[in-house]
Formats: structure tokens, C-alpha cells, sequence
């Protein structure tokens, strides 16, 4: 029986381009007319795709009321595989966003800790500046060292006693 390319291709389940090529390369020959012989088409790609499937519903059938409860439990295992997978990919995810907003606190932390430290060289300058000012207005002023754990020297200043000071 002699066929066009268009149903050769529709039958046995290849694009025409397929068989254009195997027509160039010598693997499948055509007809004055341009068609195709069916047994050429089963010498180069077997059974047609319809047959196929027509012989494999059939085997099927049988197979399936043999195997009724077997083809069941494969189903069932396979549906709750895809969705351990779905569960697996949804954690994979959850993780992935913690671990950037644990990266996100990280770099949050070391803006706060160099704004402390720029904070803490501040009170220091301005704790200095006071200490200057302090020493023009009080000629009497004698610091005695206080030694503290981060062995730095704050001087202590004494009071004068006033009269109303019990």
C-alpha cells in the first residue's frame, strides 16, 4: 500500500522532517509519485504508533483485571511519591529563605555594632572635651585614678563641701 508522507508520519508517530531525512540519507526510498510504501515505513520504523497502541490497550485490559489491586498500589504509591517530592521541595525552600534572613540579621547586626562603635568615639571625644572645659573653671581640680576592668583611667573628681551637704 502506498502512502504520503503527511499519514506516514501520522501513523507511525514521526515528524515528516524525520522522514525527509531518512529519505536523503539512503535509508528509505519513495515512489516516481513522490509516496511512500508502507513496507518501507515498517522496514525502517517497525509497527505503526496506532497498531501499537491498539495491541497494547488490548494486552492491557487483560493485564489490568489480573492485576487490578497491583496496578492500584503502584498508583497510589506513585501519587503519594510525587507528593513527599512537592513536601521535600516546599522545605527546601523554607529553608532557603531562613537562611537568608539569618544573612539579612547577620549584616542588620554588623551596621548596628559599627554605628555603636562611632556612638561609643563620640561620648568619648565629647567626655573629653567636657574634661578640658572642666579643668579651665576649677584650678583646684586634682583627678585621682579610678583603674576599671577595660584599663582605661577615669579620673575622680572631688567635691567641696558645701554647707547644706550632710
Amino acid at each position: 500500500m502506498i502512502i504520503s508522507v503527511t499519514k506516514a508520519a501520522k501513523e507511525w508517530g514521526v515528524s515528516r522532517t524525520t522522514i525527509y531525512q531518512k529519505v536523503n540519507d539512503g535509508e528509505l526510498s519513495r515512489t516516481a509519485d513522490k509516496k511512500i510504501d508502507t513496507s518501507e515505513m515498517l522496514r525502517v520504523f517497525g509497527e505503526p504508533v496506532s497498531k501499537k497502541r491498539t495491541e497494547q490497550s488490548l494486552n492491557t485490559s487483560d493485564n489490568t483485571h489480573l492485576n487490578s489491586p497491583t496496578v492500584q498500589s503502584c498508583t497510589a504509591l506513585e501519587h503519594q511519591l510525587e507528593l513527599e517530592k512537592l513536601k521535600n521541595e516546599h522545605l527546601r525552600q523554607q529553608v532557603s529563605d531562613q537562611k537568608q534572613l539569618i544573612e539579612n540579621y547577620q549584616q542588620q547586626i554588623g551596621q548596628l555594632n559599627k554605628t555603636l562603635e562611632k556612638a561609643n568615639a563620640s561620648i568619648y571625644d565629647f567626655a573629653q572635651v567636657r574634661l578640658l572645659e572642666f579643668k579651665q573653671f576649677e584650678p583646684d581640680y586634682e583627678p585621682q585614678p579610678d583603674e576599671r576592668k577595660d584599663d582605661t583611667i577615669i579620673p575622680v573628681i572631688e567635691k567641696k563641701k558645701k554647707w547644706w551637704d550632710f
